[in-house]
């Protein structure tokens, strides 16, 4: 399956990246590709999606640690 071309607006500029499919939906899940967003709801979408990845960071940290060492 070949990249699909996102579109985002952001402060009425358009920027086009090229994605897997597969990952639409996570990069969609804070900002839509249907209208324009401002600097500050790019600021908000990035520390969500960092929140996220800490949380799952810590997960498996201590999932990690609960393994019996090599």
């Amino acid at each position: 399956m070949g990249n699909k071309k996102l579109t985002f607006h952001i402060d009425n500029m358009a920027y086009s990246i090229n994605v897997d499919p597969n990952l639409e939906k996570e990069l969609t899940k804070f900002l839509s590709p249907d209208r324009s967003h401002t600097t500050k709801e790019l600021l908000y979408a990035y520390l969500c999606k960092a929140q996220e990845h800490y949380t799952l960071k810590e997960e498996i940290e201590e999932i990690s640690n609960k393994l019996p060492q090599l």
